[in-house]
């Protein structure tokens, strides 16, 4: 894209197809973080809580791209040490578990599609994944940034054709689902709550596409918009899950189990395709933290730029450790385990601070938060 449309879509739209892909992920996408955090709260619950979520995600980046701007924070060390002062080490080591933790998610993931799809022992989706995201990371923000913008059509477009599917298919039993009468209870707020909580990191992760903002506004624009950009596929997702709630609630991927009910082997592989490119583009946006990070830190302390090779060696040395975990624990274990713990610590450490401490500062630092484009 050149000229106007470029502007606006860098500045407006591109923040927040960059925050979708570093949310969408492992369970995201295959629809075992929807399951687990949402279908127990029943049709009308799980909908409540995911739009929660999205409340919550469109509020903290409209604080995050905010506070970045003000602060001058392109990755997550300087906007840490920014609102956090000493205590932005506590984050680095939440988030370096965090990471670790999405990664081998991205990884059992990428396993259990080459084993449903193509019947491939589990090490060889890992390994295809590894080799994607090395590629991708390795060449920088250009190139990110290019794949955010690909790959988000690809998956927009194969979620529409789902939810038609879906509902030619089976929407009576969608239906039905969701003509029993519920009350919404506090397991569902809870549920939107907690998955808000450690996917808003992804708002810190994607720092290097705030590089396009130019004003206050853009940054407002940009983050209002990422969170129902995020979400609008889980809750397409969701509405299809119930029609099968409880036989897709124990599996590992809830959406082999919904794309087997509607007999399609060609759009089946489709889709399968488009999640792997989803655990792509999000890998990728993990790492490239990670490698814009310690970029940072060479260039400040060495006077050294962060090259090809050593960005690729860094993705590559980060991504064997959590392919080996990944291998080990499982799809389903690494999620239910390890993700309401962290998502309570980066609450603590991202959430509640920028809130407080970070949204003081940029009343007391920009008195006129929404100042016209230039």
């Amino acid at each position: 894209m050149t000229g106007k449309a470029s502007g606006w879509f860098s500045r407006w739209l591109l923040p927040g197809l960059a925050f979708k892909a570093a949310v969408i992920g492992g369970g995201y996408a295959t629809g075992r973080e929807i399951a687990e955090f949402f279908l127990p709260a029943g049709p009308w619950g799980g909908l409540a809580g995911l739009a929660l979520a999205t409340l919550v995600w469109s509020g903290m980046c409209v604080l995050t791209f905010l506070f970045a701007r003000a602060s001058g924070a392109r990755d997550y060390r300087t906007f840490f040490k920014a609102l956090l002062g000493r205590g932005w080490v506590a984050f680095e080591l939440a988030y370096a578990l965090f990471v670790v933790l999405v990664l081998a998610v991205f990884g059992a993931a990428a396993g259990e599609i080459g084993h449903a799809v193509f019947d491939a022992p589990r090490w060889a989706g890992m390994l295809a994944l590894l080799a994607g995201v090395t590629l991708f990371a390795a060449f920088g923000t250009r190139v990110v940034e290019q794949l955010f913008a690909w790959v988000s059509i690809l998956l927009y477009g194969v979620y529409g054709v789902f939810l038609v599917l879906a509902l030619t298919t089976f929407g009576h039993d969608i239906a039905a689902a969701f003509a029993v009468p519920v009350r919404v209870g506090g397991d569902a707020l809870v549920g939107g709550a907690t998955y808000a909580g450690y996917n808003i990191i992804g708002a810190v992760i994607v720092l290097p596409m705030t590089r396009h903002l130019l004003s206050d506004r853009d940054a407002v624009v940009a983050g209002l918009v990422a969170g129902p950009l995020a979400m609008i596929p889980a809750i397409v997702f969701f509405v299809c899950m119930c029609a099968y709630a409880p036989e897709v609630g124990g599996a590992a991927l809830p959406s082999d189990v919904l794309l087997a009910k509607l007999d399609l082997p060609v759009f089946r592989l489709l889709f399968q395709l488009m999640v792997f490119a989803a655990l792509l583009e999000s890998g990728t946006g993990a790492v490239h933290a990670i490698n814009e990070r310690v970029a940072g830190a060479v260039q400040a302390r060495l006077g050294r730029t962060f090259g090809v090779r050593a960005r690729a060696l860094c993705a590559l040395g980060l991504l064997v450790f959590c392919m080996v975990l990944a291998e080990r624990v499982g799809l389903v274990g690494l999620i239910a385990g390890g993700y309401r713990l962290l998502a309570y610590a980066l609450i603590a450490l991202y959430v509640v601070p920028l809130a407080t401490v970070g949204l003081l500062q940029l009343v007391r630092r920009r008195p006129a938060l929404l100042p016209e484009v230039p």
